[in-house]
């Protein structure tokens, strides 16, 4: 009798790009559990030297790149990696590692948009891309999907209200989704008084009441412009109209979205308010394996509480909508401005109420069009760029 040859199971090799932030630091915790189906192959950071070389010792990582130029020279002239270690610098060093013949899985976690270019590299070289960073979509999605399309490559949201939107359509086809409803918590502000908001400081808005992120995207939850952003992406993601998509206040963070069909049932997703979850999610699809976090335990008294959101209180929201509305390249003046303005407001050049105006004079003063090309979104990137920053003195 012939005896059955067992396949060797290999592992899914992952580039992070992103590595000291808030989701590179819960993707090693992922990978540092699962080292049996996961092996992280490069690693990329700005100019955080000193930890990037302690992950490059603690997961025998060869490939690292550090795209601030100070910070590579200065990594390199300390000899702070291990001996072996290919160190790259520059921006180009992203795309580098994106395009590594070795891996399998590029996962993009730097903040902004710094990431489109590496993003659209790795699919180029045909791997399969975990998204974390939401603005490559809303400033370039038209371009990013059509790259997926191109390479066959697999998309995977890292968000966790667009893996849970992943989820729930999973085995549906999409034209029979009604609508789809992200949630969000409300930021650091959601029970302060309106009155107030006038006196808050970036200290204030970095104290989220439920999850642990950088500060850019703290600062976008306390605004909702991070709801924005994230109905925006969800758009390009699953091929949605913008009457499709809304937005709840939830401030449990358990529900992270319910997707409604056409005969009126509805699926939803729940999992605590920790990265973890997505993130692991994204690195062993399709598979699953023990989390590293608790799960949910219902067992325990809690309650699941949704309200309507006002765009009155919230008019990032509500502008990030009217990007949707307008379409061509709004969504991407949307993105530019509110990066200056947060960047602005953490650095104490704006106030916490300037960043919606800011957005919203862009908005008025950069002329929307449908971008052609690639380098005519990032045209229009530079100019709402400008015209953000001529605002500043006006808005603090």
């Amino acid at each position: 009798m012939p005896v059955p040859v067992t396949k060797a199971s290999s592992k899914k090799r992952v580039v992070l790009l992103g590595a000291t932030g808030s989701i590179g630091q819960n993707a090693l915790r992922v990978i540092a559990a699962h080292r049996d189906k996961l092996e992280l192959v490069a690693i990329a950071a700005a100019r955080n030297a000193e930890p990037l070389a302690r992950i490059a010792r603690d997961f025998n990582v060869r490939h690292v790149a550090l795209f601030d130029d100070a910070a590579y020279t200065g990594a390199r002239e300390q000899n702070l990696f291990p001996a072996g270690t290919q160190l790259r610098g520059g921006a180009g060093s992203l795309v580098e590692l994106a395009q590594l013949p070795e891996a399998d899985l590029v996962l993009v976690a730097v903040v902004g948009t710094a990431g489109l270019q590496p993003a659209l590299a790795a699919l180029a070289a045909k791997k399969d891309l975990a998204l974390a960073s939401k603005e490559i979509l809303v400033l370039a999605g038209k371009f990013v999907m059509a790259a997926a399309r191109a390479s066959g490559s697999r998309l995977l949201p890292v968000d966790s209200e667009h893996n849970a939107v992943f989820q729930c359509l999973a085995g549906h086809d999409v034209a029979h989704a009604a609508r789809v409803t992200l949630t969000a918590s409300g930021g650091a502000f959601r029970d302060l008084p309106d009155s107030a908001l006038a006196h808050v400081t970036v200290a204030d808005a970095l104290k989220h009441p439920n999850w642990s992120m950088g500060p850019k995207i703290t600062i976008d939850s306390a605004t909702l412009a991070n709801k924005g952003l994230e109905l925006i992406e969800a758009q390009w993601l699953f091929g949605l109209r913008p009457a499709q998509l809304q937005a709840v206040l939830h401030p449990q963070s358990i529900v992270h979205c319910l997707v409604e069909f056409t005969d009126g049932t509805m699926l939803a997703q729940l999992a605590p308010p920790s990265m973890t979850f997505p993130i692991q999610h994204a690195l062993l699809f399709p598979g699953r394996a023990p989390g590293v976090d608790a799960p949910v335990d219902l067992q325990k008294l809690f309650s699941l509480e949704f309200r309507p959101l006002d765009e009155t209180r919230y008019p990032c929201l509500r502008l990030a909508r009217e990007t949707m509305e307008a379409g061509g390249g709004a969504s991407a003046i949307f993105n530019a401005a509110n990066e200056v303005a947060v960047a602005a407001f953490l650095d104490g050049r704006a106030s916490f109420l300037a960043i919606p105006r800011i957005i919203e004079q862009t908005l008025q003063n950069v002329a929307n069009f449908e971008p052609a090309d690639l380098a005519a979104v990032l045209a229009l990137d530079a100019d709402a760029r400008r015209v953000a920053t001529s605002l500043l003195p006006a808005s603090t």
